[in-house]
């Protein structure tokens, strides 16, 4: 039922969840408080091909699996705001038959 897109998607949804996490309490505030700005291009530039990457696998994972307009629109949503990503996993994780998870 599930193929490799909807494997590949779980993985870099959560990547690029961690990298909104580093960007927003880690570079952000080395950024302000210690003047330190070049974190932020760095983990930016990660995060924004992570994000990049997010939405092709998304379109790919939903195109495979036949996922309705609602569910697509939830994922984007998930990965605008902070922790929605982890959120989103557990979604994914209990649409996946319990076999297959390994």
């Amino acid at each position: 039922m599930f193929g490799n897109h909807f494997t590949s998607f779980r993985k870099i949804s959560f990547i690029e969840g961690i990298s909104y996490m580093i960007l927003l309490f880690i570079a952000m505030p080395l950024k302000y408080f210690a003047d330190l700005p070049v974190f932020v291009k760095v983990v930016g530039m990660a995060h924004g091909a992570l994000f990049v990457l997010f939405l092709v696998y998304l379109f790919l994972a939903a195109r495979e699996n036949n996922w309705n307009i609602k569910f697509n629109a939830l994922a984007f949503v998930a990965s605008l705001v902070p922790f929605g990503t982890f959120y989103l996993e557990t979604r994914l994780k209990q649409m996946v038959p319990v076999t297959n998870e390994n």
